[in-house]
């Protein structure tokens, strides 16, 4: 199958390219970003060998859809979608926390939970609790990239302002729009019959001084979704609840010996394999959103952007 695995584009007015782990941005005159969703496929902050067909698209639709739900109570920086896999917007300076938000105890802070701890980025957890229960409020739980790779560290946001990442005003605003946008993507998620269990929001401050949510949001790639369906009894008898996100993928990797650890390498992934993750992420599209996929035409992927982009920004 043909994938999107890198690009190399040399768009009108071009300054600079940025290529993180699944997304490249390319910067361009009068402060505008491109930002092109390939199919590479990252999980213990390893890129994958083998891309995913279709996941970009995914990526880049889901993203788009929940930035159009959610402009009404939190600007973001999206300006356009020229092409299935790619979004423009306003460029920004990045906050460099992320803020994750967490309704429930899975994931990351079940795992803390269970070695003992109750306070996580400063944010107390209750005694009593099991994992995927449902935490009495949202917590905020911030990270932020670690001085060397690019591994995320829990911060609290004590030691945020105490460190002078972000300021007090700002901060305060990023947690009111983390809030507001989690509450917003919870009764999305309700309606397709689901569960959004926690999250994380990218936010940036453009040249004029406005706060803006960037990058992607309420993806499988960035958030944890549970069914609802038969999530209680799930709960009642202890046993693990039906996930929406690519957890699929990390455990995987973890039966196949790979935690992205010294010393270990990447298992194979046979087409096989490859199509049925391709099969999951589409099944994830159509249930996060309520719509069908629509594949778009893969034959000749980089010509076809190079051609919708140069297209747009030509307007």
């Amino acid at each position: 199958m043909n994938t999107l695995m890198s690009t190399d584009f040399n768009f009108p007015g071009q300054k600079s390219v940025y290529k993180g782990k699944v997304r490249e941005v390319y910067t361009l005159e009068n402060d505008v970003l491109v930002m092109v969703a390939t199919d590479r496929l990252s999980a213990f902050d390893v890129v994958m060998p083998k891309g995913i067909p279709y996941k970009g698209q995914i990526l880049n639709q889901i993203a788009t859809k929940m930035m159009k739900d959610t402009e009404d109570i939190v600007p973001n920086w999206l300006m356009a979608t020229p092409d299935p896999n790619v979004a423009v917007g306003k460029a920004c300076e990045p906050f460099k926390v992320e803020m994750v938000i967490r309704g429930y105890m899975s994931g990351h802070a079940a795992r803390e939970y269970k070695a003992g701890k109750r306070l996580l980025c400063g944010v107390p957890m209750p005694e009593g609790m099991k994992e995927n229960d449902k935490f009495p409020e949202p917590i905020i739980t911030p990270a932020t990239k670690a001085e060397k790779g690019d591994h995320d560290e829990d911060i609290s946001k004590e030691d945020i302002l105490k460190r002078g990442i972000v300021s007090k005003e700002d901060y305060e605003v990023l947690e009111k729009y983390t809030r507001a946008l989690f509450q917003r993507g919870t009764e999305i998620a309700a309606k397709r019959g689901l569960i959004l269990v926690d999250t994380k929001y990218e936010f940036g401050k453009t040249k004029d001084g406005e706060i803006v949510l960037i990058d992607e949001i309420h993806t499988p790639d960035s958030s944890r979704y549970f069914y609802a369906d038969g999530y209680e009894e799930r709960q009642e008898k202890g046993e693990p609840q039906k996930q929406l996100s690519k957890e699929f993928v990390r455990q995987w990797l973890i039966s196949n010996g790979f935690q992205g650890l010294e010393g270990q390498s990447v298992p194979e992934m046979s087409d096989e394999y490859i199509e049925s993750v391709s099969n999951r992420y589409i099944e994830l599209y159509e249930n996060i959103t309520g719509e069908k996929f629509v594949k778009s035409d893969i034959s000749d992927l980089q010509e076809r952007i190079l051609s919708n982009v140069t297209a747009y920004l030509a307007k």
